[in-house]
């Protein structure tokens, strides 16, 4: 049977080698490995920037950071922008959230255009073009200067304080804090207590709610084909997670860290901002990694878990016969390696993502439980989408490549590099290295093979060779030796910057169509006498008569 529907599930920061079936030595994950045995594992899928925000965006659109332009967190998707749902409903097809997506309205952009909030076209361009079934981006953190502002969250509080947690922050105080003996809250912002349970049932936690909440809008739908984005706020942070996945994991099973005295001790200027960064100085103290690692292992396992109650649910209730399943993240988490922690550059910890799909149609019968080791992006899955729903892909908007060709084993793709971008200048590391906000961006070519950083500022590229050096130790940026591989791969970086991303009301049928049109519709150009021409094109400035007017008085 052929995909009717598409459950799109995305976990938040899941690092692509933390799955068994990519490879980690100690935490197991049969029910994400379940699903890379009945589909395609890809192995060299990239996330379009190594940050949640930008990264959704462009995952959303369908559209380089570059183009769509929300390139930070909190930077609204300007109005305008289409997105899945847009593609997806010209198809037939709803789309519709539970869980996260980050996304900030262009509110201004709105009331300029005079678009109601509470319209339904106003709603949808406020949701990144999603029909909201729930949305939780979670964060439900408060400063001095008040409340960390993320839309939705307030379904999950309430139904924790349904559930008896009290209190005026249940998000923080129970889901992502553990409790001492005399009822001390152990914050989960402080590292130092990822170890402890969070004081919450495992099922009230946020991975089994939204699993629960996710199910509640498939059993919801009629006979119109739907994607649900089911977007899980885990393993992200606060590295909390409640019993008994928060001690399942020991010293034992904390992989080394992927890092070098020398790699910190002659990094690149902007690479060495990073590592000694306060997240970066953090992660390089083993204390710090032994605190965090069992605790985000225990998350993973908590959303392997709930993934197989998903799987489990759908075959049972027979939907997973007409169901395409995609599983992936927004981005990894370097966890300690090359001296940094959180994402925001762009090794593979950080911007290779796990991407399994699961196509039940018999065309995709020949690629189940296969590996494809073919370069991906994830703008890619929204003309997937577009495909399944029978649509028609608008590649003049969309700048991904639809993956069918790859799930159905064929042949021709042709894709020889990923690119993914960072914007900082609303960091302080663009402080720190005196940079302006126009030159506070970095850019990333990769192929199979090499891997170009540059850094806008005057810096020198960074470069990795991915064949001798896999986990990115030793940057040949300065290398003379390699000054040729550094130009083709600038070549590639030029190439893509050259794309006519903003032209996106014209398709390109219809920009080959204007090549004649306006001669055509009579214009015409360039032409001495008439007979230079075909006759038809000025068959009507042919034989005309007029009566002759004279000059007045004559």
């Amino acid at each position: 049977m052929k995909a009717r529907n598409i459950l799109f599930v995305m976990f938040d920061q899941l690092r692509w080698d933390y799955l068994s079936c990519y490879g980690h030595p100690h935490l197991a994950t049969p029910n994400m490995d379940r699903l890379a045995a009945m589909g395609v594992k890809f192995t060299r899928a990239y996330v379009q920037a190594p940050l949640c925000g930008p990264s959704r965006m462009s995952t959303y659109t369908g559209r380089y950071v570059h183009s769509h332009g929300a390139s930070w967190n909190g930077t609204p998707l300007k109005v305008g922008e289409q997105t899945m749902g847009d593609h997806l409903r010209d198809a037939g097809m709803g789309c519709w959230l539970v869980g996260k997506t980050h996304m900030h309205a262009d509110a201004e952009g709105m009331r300029r255009l005079g678009l109601d909030p509470d319209s339904i076209i106003g709603a949808r361009v406020a949701e990144c073009g999603f029909d909201v079934f729930e949305r939780d981006d979670g964060m439900r953190a408060v400063g001095p200067d008040g409340p960390l502002v993320e839309p939705g969250g307030d379904a999950y509080d309430d139904h924790l304080r349904r559930r008896g947690y009290e209190g005026d922050n249940p998000w923080h105080d129970h889901a992502n804090s553990g409790v001492s003996e005399a009822g001390d809250v152990l914050s989960g912002w402080f590292m130092k207590n990822a170890g402890e349970a969070a004081n919450i049932e495992e099922e009230d936690s946020e991975t089994p709610y939204l699993t629960r909440r996710g199910m509640a809008f498939i059993e919801s739908r009629g006979e119109e084909p739907w994607l649900c984005h089911l977007s899980y706020i885990k393993p992200h942070w606060p590295y909390v997670v409640p019993a008994p996945y928060n001690d399942m994991y020991g010293p034992d099973a904390i992989v080394p860290p992927v890092r070098g005295q020398d790699e910190f001790d002659n990094a690149h200027p902007v690479l060495k901002a990073f590592m000694t960064s306060p997240v970066g100085k953090a992660f390089s103290r083993e204390e710090v990694r032994n605190a965090v690692i069992p605790a985000y292992m225990g998350l993973i396992k908590q959303c392997d878990d709930q993934f197989g109650v998903l799987l489990d649910w759908l075959e049972e209730t027979g939907r997973l016969r007409d169901t395409m399943i995609v599983l992936t993240s927004d981005h990894g988490d370097f966890l300690g390696d090359h001296w940094m922690g959180e994402k925001t550059f762009f090794h593979d910890a950080a911007v290779k993502v796990p991407l399994i799909v699961f196509d039940p149609s018999p065309e995709a019968d020949g690629t189940r439980g296969t590996v494809c080791d073919e370069l991906v992006e994830a703008i890619d899955l929204a003309p997937t989408f577009v495909e399944i729903a029978g649509g028609r892909v608008r590649d003049h908007v969309l700048e991904g490549c639809s993956l069918l060709p790859l799930l159905h084993g064929k042949q021709g793709w042709s894709r020889d590099a990923v690119i993914s971008e960072y914007d900082f200048a609303a960091t302080p590391i663009a402080d720190r290295l005196g940079l302006s906000v126009r030159d506070s961006v970095m850019f990333m070519v990769a192929d199979k093979r090499w891997k170009l950083i540059h850094c806008e500022g005057g810096f020198r590229p960074i470069l990795f060779d991915l064949d001798r050096d896999p986990e990115e130790l030793h940057d040949l940026g300065d290398s003379e030796a390699h000054t040729q591989i550094i130009s083709q791969m600038y070549d590639k970086l030029f190439r893509w910057a050259r794309r006519p991303s903003q032209r996106t009301t014209r398709s390109e049928e219809q920009l080959i169509e204007l090549r004649t049109a306006l001669r055509r519709r009579g214009v015409v150009l360039g032409v001495y006498d008439e007979n230079e021409i075909p006759l038809d094109l000025t068959v009507h400035y042919r034989n005309r008569t007029a009566r002759i007017r004279r000059p007045r008085g004559q």
